[in-house]
């Protein structure tokens, strides 16, 4: 019972944060062109975004450990909460602040929460370590259902509301509110070990150089993931002329990539005996 209720704990800060997260992702080119601007214009704002989470991931663990786990949750939910106000403006400097500070938020979303989750797991609560898959295969199957959800959510706001494409955006807010105010009164802060970022870095690198492994899975993951952003800005302009729903479609491939993943961890745990590389 104890473990449970530290589990529902942290699925009530960190699910309504990742909710917020995909409904910001059906309808953000739609809503750049509805401003007016050209593609060459959006793909340096989607760049803009992108740029901001790689850089800041190369200090993120650093950071997150001195400012402590909590703080940066709270954080995270700030940064994409101005980034969802920015994206109301028509000003090509805002609008690329509004994708400096996502890729920021992002990049703490999908680094704290998790981190802090572990300490307090293992460190505070002193909980067995065969217990954490079972949060985090909680955590995978909520944010598929989210990640459908927020498609089919987000179409209907954009199509019902006269705020249009945007409208997703605003609604995200709420989400990003209840995650920062439930972890910031209903958890406890921790830290990591305080570690010069040149130091930290390093001992990265280090380990890339002396582990081929590790540093072939590094590169074939930078690859799916370069795919992955790629397909993402191009995937609304090919469906957009053909009347598509862009909510459907974004819930469509989610359900697909869920899909996908249940059908490997079947392969793997079945007959098939599936492993990875």
């Amino acid at each position: 019972p104890a473990f449970r209720g530290f589990q529902r704990r942290f699925l009530l800060g960190y699910l309504p944060a990742l909710a917020a997260d995909w409904l910001q992702g059906p309808l953000l080119f739609q809503l750049l062109h509805s401003r007016g601007f050209l593609r060459s214009q959006i793909a340096a704002l989607y760049s803009c975004g992108f740029a901001s989470n790689v850089a800041f991931g190369l200090v993120s663990g650093v950071f997150v450990d001195r400012l402590g786990r909590k703080k940066s949750c709270v954080l995270s939910s700030g940064l994409c909460s101005v980034s969802c106000l920015l994206q109301l403006s028509h000003d090509f400097l805002a609008l690329a602040a509004a994708r400096v500070l996502a890729g920021l938020g992002t990049s703490l979303l999908f680094s704290a929460f998790e981190s802090w989750y572990l300490h307090e797991h293992l460190e505070r609560h002193d909980f067995p370590a065969e217990w954490i898959p079972d949060t985090f295969s909680r955590v995978a199957l909520w944010n598929s259902g989210l990640a459908v959800a927020a498609g089919l959510l987000a179409w209907l706001l954009a199509e019902g509301l006269p705020l249009g494409p945007a409208a997703p955006f605003l609604a995200a807010l709420p989400f990003l509110a209840l995650s920062g105010i439930f972890a910031g009164k209903n958890w406890d802060e921790n830290y990591g070990k305080s570690r010069p970022c040149g130091k930290a870095c390093g001992e990265g690198l280090r380990g890339l150089v002396s582990e081929p492994r590790a540093l072939l899975l590094g590169l074939v993951q930078a690859l799916v993931e370069s795919i992955l952003l790629i397909f993402a800005f191009l995937w609304t302009p090919v469906l957009e002329p053909h009347g598509i729903p862009l909510g459907i479609a974004f819930s469509a491939f989610t359900a697909a990539s869920a899909a996908g993943s249940a059908l490997f961890r079947r392969g793997a745990t079945g007959r098939l005996r599936l492993q990875p590389l």
